[in-house]
């Protein structure tokens, strides 16, 4: 079959060329490929002595001589200087072959066969450095052809693929590499020869021959082109980086360790629930650690039992009848929701025991794991342990990794790969440790704050009034709202105290700072309060008193401010110790604001001080509510200025309030803004008071928690003019028969007949002893309400002591009796003077209990 020879052949590169000579030793045949060579046309040469044609002069004696030879039938092979055309004077180097020849009428001639010796020494030195290139590269090179079948290939590439490298020749990518890297590798090449753009790095993943491991390469392809540029096939050089791929996969894998902990580090913890920094805690690990996880905590963590978080379960492991009762907190998953229950669950064939039923523990379950799972074995040993797959499952590798924080187990957690994923290895056990280390640091710190937290709850509530206090001449409501469970415990207090004369105090106090301290320090000083106010002091006297108290919860042992003298006045320096403890002591300094108030409801007046606290506030009927002016006051505990009172007279139906700080101020709200909407929000005072205290609360948004509320409000009711008898008697002995009439003449109007007696014998003991002991003009009052009060008022300043009388006195048992026979007595200083006082229980329709003989007898 014929064909042309197509451009760029090897005859184009190796500059072979021909010409005859005849047999008068001229030359007869010139091919073009000769005038190529010798730069001479046929018009130029034919005919003519090759000799003296193209070789040097000095060469031509002997080259006449070698013509003679070749004509006499002789071959020749030799190598020929020539001189270059238009080279000036360059000499060339042909190869000549002649073989002799024949006319067709017998004469001898000749055919030469001409090589340019340059052009083959230098094709010569390339086909060495190519081969010294392909065939000692230690990068694997192969050749492919235009129907992408392997043309040739090194060493190196049959090294990794087995085989000599001549076996390779007509192989395919399919022979290489897996269908899906075969596909994409065919369809590179295809594109590479189809439009001759080279591509680097391109990466391949596939197994060698006779291995299991997975190789990575990197392998740059470039079209290949013959000497007149027809593309002749594509050249593939590939490098093994499948170390690089592991550097930079676990590179890769200690930054998203990094992040994944710096993401710990700010996400885990925000709260103090202990669900919720189990959640936070999945939440960071799925999906960017593992594709599913669950936390178990310790069922006596979460119900807050007191015993020691090391027991927890002892006595289970012990006994080999597997871990403590666990109760599944969190679980997340990654994966999809059509997967088996069992992933979702228990995070890969945990093993767990749920109660009332078999499977995985569902969330908020209460299970335990048996004794020599790898669950219960993490959870005794404190290491985190294999869990062993399912080959029929979807989770093929799970970690579970004790929860420890100050070398005590608090939980479990469970982190799982499903197929697809690497499975875990030591890097990703460490990371998974120091996950479960933070979580557990930070449910350990929640379960030690809402320990706390409940404390300082219960004995806040402890200290408060229980239910809606009741007052002579006031309406009463009062809400009390914590902080939530992420803020600590205050020391907002309110209190409602029932005074003698049916006078009522009114008290709203805040300690400032938070936490278990806060409470206990606002237990003691309402505790302080309750006691003051029984002594009836005036209330600016009662803050004072107070605040020395408070004072004392900050100094050290508990109130005794003296720090360097001694009981007998002599001077001493205060020991290594009391300094340390005085060292240790500044930071409980505190104070605290408080409001105290007292309501008369015969005369309606409230005289209010004032510590550091929020004005009160005032809405009276068709008035717009106002803050009293009541001068505030420093806080309890700064010392060193007194306080003063001021006395406001209150309309009927009136409303009061007293409030926290927490009401009215919060970050989104500012002071003055909380109280002008307070203000606003009492508008419409004559409404139910219950009902005024609930949109109080709607409108200021107290939704916030940040801090507790305490709101105390109180409607003025003062007594009714016949609730009250108020008779002034003579400084002299009639007074006290006088003092009887008036009281039995007052009860008979009141229907308490029953009472008339017993009144009648205490009023004559207090009335007799007002002039026997007491100065200036007496005063009787009786007051009526939920009980029956009379007091007796005198300008004498010594206070009525309470005694045993001697068995020969004739006296001296008044104040005996009058304990005996009243529900309560008592005296209190007046402005200008004292007053002393009974309260008898109104009856109730049975009849009234008599002195018994015991009783009688005491009194002797």
């Amino acid at each position: 079959m014929w064909q042309s020879s197509p451009p760029g052949s090897i005859y184009d590169h190796i500059r072979v060329a021909s010409f005859s000579i005849g047999p008068d030793g001229l030359i007869e045949q010139w091919s073009r490929r000769a005038a190529g060579l010798f730069g001479m046309t046929s018009d130029e040469v034919v005919g003519k002595d090759p000799v003296e044609a193209f070789m040097p002069a000095e060469l031509r004696p002997d080259a006449h001589g070698r013509v003679g030879e070749i004509l006499d039938g002789k071959e020749w092979t030799g190598l020929v200087p020539f001189r270059i055309p238009g080279e000036n004077a360059v000499r060339g180097l042909a190869e000549i072959y002649v073989m002799p020849s024949e006319t067709e009428t017998g004469e001898r001639a000749a055919l030469c066969i001409v090589v340019d010796v340059r052009a083959l020494r230098r094709m010569e030195t390339d086909l060495a450095a190519s081969q010294a290139i392909f065939g000692q590269s230690p990068f694997g090179f192969v050749l492919f052809g235009t129907d992408f079948t392997v043309v040739r290939a090194n060493k190196r590439f049959a090294t990794v693929f087995g085989g000599e490298a001549d076996d390779h020749r007509g192989r395919t990518v399919d022979d290489y590499l897996a269908r899906p890297e075969a596909e994409r590798l065919s369809m590179t090449l295809e594109r590479v020869l189809e439009t001759g753009e080279a591509v680097t790095d391109l990466q391949l993943v596939g197994t060698p021959p006779g291995t299991t491991g997975r190789r990575h390469w990197s392998m740059n392809l470039y079209r290949v082109h013959s000497g007149s540029g027809r593309p002749v096939g594509i050249a593939g050089v590939a490098t093994d980086v499948t170390q690089r791929h592991i550097a930079a996969r676990e590179a890769a894998s200690a930054r998203r360790n990094l992040a994944l902990l710096n993401e710990a580090s700010a996400r885990i913890g925000n709260s103090l629930d202990l669900e919720t920094t189990a959640r936070e805690l999945l939440d960071v690990a799925v999906p960017g650690f593992c594709d599913l996880a669950s936390v178990d905590l310790f069922q006596g963590l979460l119900t807050g039992e007191e015993a020691s978080p090391a027991s927890w379960g002892r006595h289970h492991q012990e006994s080999g009848t597997g871990s403590a009762e666990m109760r599944r907190v969190a679980h997340a998953s990654a994966v999809s929701d059509g997967l088996p229950g069992a992933l979702t669950g228990s995070g890969g064939g945990d093993g767990a025991q749920a109660h009332g039923g078999t499977g995985p523990p569902a969330l908020g379950s209460v299970h335990r794991y048996p004794f020599h799972s790898p669950c219960a074995v993490a959870l005794r040993t404190g290491r985190a342990e294999d869990v062993p797959g399912d080959e029929r499952g979807f989770v093929h590798s799970t970690l579970a990794v004790p929860m420890v924080a100050h070398d005590i187990v608090v939980g479990l957690v469970q982190f799982s790969r499903a197929k697809g994923s690497e499975p875990f290895g030591e890097r990703d056990r460490a990371l998974a440790t120091e996950l479960a280390a933070r979580a557990a640091v930070c449910i350990d710190n929640a379960r030690l704050y809402r320990r706390e937290h409940e404390r300082a709850l219960i004995l806040q509530r402890s200290l408060l009034p229980p239910g809606d206090p009741e007052a002579a001449g006031l309406d009463i409501a009062c809400r009390y709202l914590p902080g939530n469970t992420a803020t600590e415990v205050g020391g907002d207090w309110f209190d409602v105290i029932e005074l003698p004369g049916h006078r009522t105090a009114l008290v709203v106090g805040d300690v400032m700072g938070r936490g278990l301290r806060a409470a206990v320090a606002m237990g003691e000083l309402r505790t302080a309060v309750r006691t003051l106010a029984l002594l009836d002091l005036e209330p600016a006297e009662v803050l004072s008193a107070l605040d020395e108290v408070a004072r004392g919860l900050g100094t050290p042992g508990g109130g005794e401010r003296s720090e360097g003298f001694g009981a007998g006045g002599g001077a001493q320096w205060p020991s290594r110790a009391a300094h340390k403890s005085r060292e240790a002591d500044l930071s409980e300094v505190y104070l605290a604001t408080c409001v105290y108030a007292v309501y008369d409801p015969v005369t309606r007046r409230c005289t209010f001080a004032n510590a550091g606290h929020l004005p009160p506030v005032v809405a009276e009927p068709g008035e717009a509510a106002r803050l009293l002016d009541v001068p505030p006051g420093m806080p309890l505990g700064v010392g060193g200025e007194p306080f003063e009172e001021v006395e406001v007279e209150l309309k009927e139906g009136a409303l009061l309030a007293l409030y926290t700080d927490g009401l009215v101020e919060s970050r989104d709200h500012p002071l003055d803004e909380g109280l002008d909407t307070f203000r606003q929000a009492l508008t419409e005072p004559s409404q139910p008071l219950e009902d005024v205290c609930d949109h109080v609360l709607r409108t200021l948004d107290t939704r916030h928690g940040e801090d507790d509320i305490a709101l105390l409000m109180a409607r003025i009711q003062g007594l009714a003019p016949d609730a009250v008898g108020d008779w002034r008697l003579p400084r002299e002995l009639r007074s006290v028969g006088r003092a009887r009439e008036l009281a039995r003449a007052q009860l008979t109007a009141w229907d308490l007949d029953d009472l008339v007696d017993t009144t009648e014998l205490l009023v004559s003991e207090l009335v007799t002893n007002a002039l026997r002991y007491g100065e200036g003009e007496i005063r009787l009052r009786l007051l009526r309400d939920r009980t029956l009060v009379c007091e007796v008022w005198d300008s004498g300043l010594v206070q009525p002591r309470r005694r045993r009388a001697r068995d020969t006195d004739e006296g001296g048992r008044g104040l005996q009796l009058v304990g005996l026979l009243s529900a309560a007595w008592g005296s209190r200083r007046t402005p200008r003077g004292k007053t002393v006082w009974f309260e008898l229980a109104l009856p109730d329709g049975e009849p009234a209990a008599g002195l018994s003989v015991e009783q009688l007898m005491s009194m002797y």
